[in-house]
């Protein structure tokens, strides 16, 4: 159950991000890639790994969310 708890928080968060993001700006740091498409990834990813049990030690969506922009080798065969 915590774990889906953790997914709810997941998608609200990242959904919050891709809003909220600059659009000019993420065009110029990202090849052209939509912050839809970037983030709708990056989330995907996420909870295949929450799922998989990675990120049971943590207490938020929040948190999952700030370790992974700290460092995406946290997620599998994420390049």
């Amino acid at each position: 159950m915590r774990r889906e708890e953790l997914i709810a928080q997941i998608r609200e968060e990242y959904n919050n991000i891709r809003f909220n993001q600059d659009q000019q700006h993420f065009h110029n740091n990202a090849s052209g890639i939509t912050p839809e498409a970037y983030y709708g990834t990056l989330m995907r990813a996420v909870i295949d790994e929450i799922s998989k049990g990675k990120f049971d030690n943590c207490r938020s969506g929040k948190e999952i969310v700030n370790k992974v922009a700290a460092d995406k080798s946290l997620l599998s065969g994420w390049e």
